[in-house]
């Protein structure tokens, strides 16, 4: 079973690199990239946990980026983690998401929402500050039912305490990706609401992959995105985008899978 999405303790993930290769083992995943968010931080500790426990890692990022004014998240897979430039943009990106922070966390305040960055930061450990963390203080202190609630009255774009981020073009996110010796996909496009004309312009700057979204209740949906992937000559891939119970309890490991010979393909696009 081949999974090329999901998180870890080092962005917003539920589970750290060693207990998120225990629990994709125990699921039969055998292969599994590690994607967390802005960060490789978490790959070094993967790459050690994934020979622990005999799952092939593929050493990954995720990268929020814009596309056409729209937020896509791009998926970079094969990375080599001591790429310089994508050291220097982690170190960047999370500067930005301290700022960023502290600034929703003030605008809580201003909602009169007894919120502090130290309740942030003791949910966060270690990880990139990331606006899960920020909802799961909010769970925790009452003020949310559920991370759900927390994004949709609070968080989300429309949110109460919404701060806009710093904004990475998608074609400036796919030359990272590709400059680390990677490729780059886009992650959960119908979520995204990415249409031909934005993949177009993503596919003119290097995209290599597109994600399928697994199980989903609308085949026409499906159906949609395989189309556009001919097209474009995209390599069609899955992810779970897994980030643990907790977190998103409807995204499970062992939910998504690809054939070998696609994810050789995808492979070979970033040797080339």
């Amino acid at each position: 079973m081949i999974d090329l999405h999901s998180h870890t303790t080092a962005s917003d993930g539920q589970y750290t690199p060693d207990g998120l290769m225990s629990r994709a083992a125990a699921a039969g995943v055998t292969v599994l990239a590690v994607t967390d968010h802005d960060t490789v931080a978490g790959l070094g500790a993967a790459s050690e946990a994934a020979r622990a426990h005999g799952v092939e890692l593929v050493p990954g990022i995720e990268v929020s980026a814009f596309v056409l004014g729209k937020e896509v998240h791009i998926l970079g897979h094969f990375v080599r983690p001591d790429d310089e430039d994508l050291a220097r943009f982690a170190t960047r990106l999370r500067a930005e998401r301290e700022q960023r922070m502290e600034a929703m966390v003030a605008r809580m305040q201003q909602l009169g929402f007894p919120v502090r960055m130290e309740h942030v930061r003791r949910v966060a450990g270690d990880a990139q500050l990331g606006r899960p963390h920020l909802a799961r203080v909010l769970v925790d202190q009452g003020w949310a039912v559920d991370m759900k609630a927390a994004f949709d009255r609070f968080l989300g774009t429309r949110g109460m305490a919404w701060v806009d981020r710093f904004k990475l073009e998608g074609a400036a996110a796919i030359r990272l990706i590709r400059k680390a010796g990677g490729t780059a996909t886009l992650a959960h496009p119908a979520a995204s609401k990415v249409e031909r004309l934005e993949l177009r312009e993503l596919v003119k700057a290097g995209l290599a992959g597109l994600e399928m979204q697994q199980g989903d209740p609308n085949p026409g949906i499906r159906k949609k995105y395989l189309g556009f992937a001919r097209e474009f000559d995209l390599v069609p891939t899955a992810g779970s985008d897994f980030h643990g119970e907790a977190v998103a309890p409807e995204h499970t490991l062992g939910s998504a899978d690809m054939p070998r010979e696609l994810f050789e393909k995808l492979k070979a696009r970033a040797s080339a």
